[in-house]
């Protein structure tokens, strides 16, 4: 493989590695307030978490560039103290791949975390063990293998993404053209065979994930 044929490949485990790192400790917290607090707007919280799951993706393309583009509140902020343009930049398919990655991401780890007996998180409190500790030491642990397969679907959904990174990060050769974006292009202009190989990757990458997946979920709630 050519220099030019790698790089996608490169560029979208690098993204959706960034993203995840982003979305999973995001996702994780969103899990536990949603699975364990109960207060007036949690049905309005779990919606706008579902969001980007029933928006097409152009249209969280569209949300992200208003907040993070040159004349979005973020963007200029950004712009102005640090110096750092986000649209059009591999930061833009980070962030887009972190926000469509945070809903999957959240509810598979949501059901893990509700099915630990909440006796033991109050037996660790009695211990003197502090919430933090509690969530770390306890809940975490307990809910292990569910939290594992949201991590890996969060990566999958990542590595994935197409429509909100094209809108916001554009399709930029050698700098934004992560592999669902190659795709694309290389099927516009017939090129079926570069297209059929990133494909492949993208096919055997997410297989593996969903098949890892499904090891680790059913076994969840085995005593």
């Amino acid at each position: 493989m050519t220099a030019d044929a790698v790089f996608p490949v490169v560029l979208s485990l690098r993204v959706a590695a960034l993203a995840l790192a982003i979305a999973a400790p995001a996702g994780l917290a969103l899990a536990l307030v949603q699975a364990r607090a109960r207060y007036r707007l949690r049905r309005a919280v779990d919606a706008l978490i579902l969001l980007p799951l029933v928006l097409p993706p152009s249209v969280i393309g569209f949300f992200l560039i208003l907040v993070f583009g040159r004349r979005g509140p973020l963007g200029m902020i950004l712009e102005r103290t640090v110096g750092l343009r986000v649209i059009f930049t591999p930061t833009a398919a980070v962030i887009a791949s972190a926000v469509v990655a945070l809903p999957l991401l959240v509810k598979t780890a949501q059901p893990a975390i509700e099915a630990v007996p909440a006796e033991l998180e109050a037996v660790a409190r009695t211990l003197g063990l502090s919430p933090l500790a509690v969530v770390l030491r306890v809940t975490l642990p307990a809910a292990w293998r569910g939290v594992l397969a949201a991590i890996a679907l969060g990566f999958a959904r990542a590595l994935g993404e197409f429509g909100a990174t094209l809108m916001f990060a554009g399709n930029l050769p050698g700098r934004t053209n992560t592999m669902p974006l190659e795709i694309f292009t290389a099927y516009q202009m017939g090129d079926d065979g570069r297209a059929a190989l990133y494909v492949g990757v993208l096919t055997l990458v997410s297989l593996g994930v969903v098949l890892a997946a499904s090891r680790l979920g059913p076994r969840l709630l085995a005593p």
